[in-house]
């Protein structure tokens, strides 16, 4: 992890401060060595649960906003140093039965943010995307997609402004709301059957404070319009279907496991990177970096600063053709992180 002395004495806002996501950062930006935290998000009950348990920080304030309301982002922004903006609608299922909804939070509720950012001159922005960003094939991962283009022209088209702009691509974050291992955790701790949408699906995996630990580290590093992602591993749901249906029966019988259909816009694997992202990735011992498409080659240049000790990367980032964690190596990562502690204590 690298060193958080770049938020000392700063003002962040994190957008989509509520979620899963946005509070794992407030939590670690309320302990860093920033001045202040501005939490903001539209969940007025959410926002209010979180406010509660850290408001002995006495450095963060809650802020209920949209960010489909410009003006209300104008007021939020101003005197902001660093923005985290991680609001956004991010179910693939709902976004295919309401891609207008997904269009105005994921596109317009971005370029929103982005134009307050630029308006109030703020240093750096960080933009939380996802691995359905590359080859999208729904409307979620078609919006990511998008968004990360409109973060990289930000940062090309900022003239004098001191603004620079980053993304970060995100696995599936284990344990997040609505994600695979709630779904399937309840259904275990109910006797009931884990729905499987496909036997061979598989998925790169990260925690949540991976998740913001990569956006945190992304804003350290970022010298502008970068897309950072993690190294992760693979697994396969099947896997992961029957270490949580054992780990959360007890003495009962495992739960059944019932194969259906992959939902609408849902894809059998998933890619860290595109192939025409490769030539110009560079890799540390964490991170892949993808630098913005310039003129000319970027295999002529040398290895860019800045970012630690990288080469080259040489590989496609493929879920289907990575190998994945064995069903026991899956089981001691999710007890070793305490992915299910939640639904074992309940």
């Amino acid at each position: 992890m690298s060193s958080l002395a770049y938020l000392h004495g700063k003002t962040v806002l994190v957008t989509g401060a509520a979620g899963t996501v946005g509070t794992a950062l407030v939590d670690q930006l309320a302990a860093s060595p920033c001045r202040h935290v501005r939490a903001l998000d539209h969940s007025e009950n959410e926002l209010f649960y979180l406010f509660e348990r850290i408001r002995s920080a006495g450095r963060v304030t809650p802020l209920v906003g949209d960010i489909r309301d410009f003006e209300r982002l104008r007021m939020a922004m101003s005197g902001v140093d660093i923005v985290f903006h991680a609001a956004a609608l991010k179910h693939v299922e709902l976004g295919e039965y309401n891609p207008s909804e997904v269009v105005e939070t994921n596109l317009r509720g971005l370029q929103n943010v982005i134009r307050a950012a630029l308006d109030a001159n703020v240093e750096k922005f960080v933009f939380t995307s996802s691995d359905k960003a590359v080859n999208p094939t729904n409307v979620m991962g078609a919006s990511k997609m998008m968004g990360e283009r409109l973060v990289t022209a930000a940062n090309d088209s900022r003239g004098s402004r001191l603004t620079r702009f980053a993304s970060v691509r995100f696995g599936n974050v284990l344990g997040s709301r609505g994600s695979v291992v709630p779904t399937f955790a309840h259904a275990a701790v109910r006797g009931e059957p884990l729905r499987l949408t496909h036997s061979e699906m598989t998925r790169y995996v990260m925690t949540v404070p991976e998740s913001a630990q990569l956006v945190l580290e992304a804003a350290s590093l970022m010298q502008g319009g970068e897309v950072f992602v993690t190294k992760m591993r693979a697994i396969r749901i099947a896997d992961l279907a029957h270490v949580v249906a054992d780990e959360l029966c007890g003495d009962r019988v495992a739960s059944e496991i019932v194969v259906t259909a992959p939902r609408i816009g849902e894809k059998l694997y998933e890619e860290l990177l595109g192939l025409d992202e490769v030539e110009r990735t560079y890799e540390s011992i964490r991170l892949l970096i993808v630098l913005p498409k310039r003129d000319g080659s970027a295999r002529g240049a040398g290895l860019p600063t800045g970012y630690g000790d990288v080469c080259r990367a040489d590989r496609e980032w493929h879920s289907g053709k990575d190998p994945c964690l064995t069903t026991e190596e899956l089981r001691t990562y999710l007890v070793q992180e305490g992915i299910l502690d939640p639904w074992k204590i309940a």
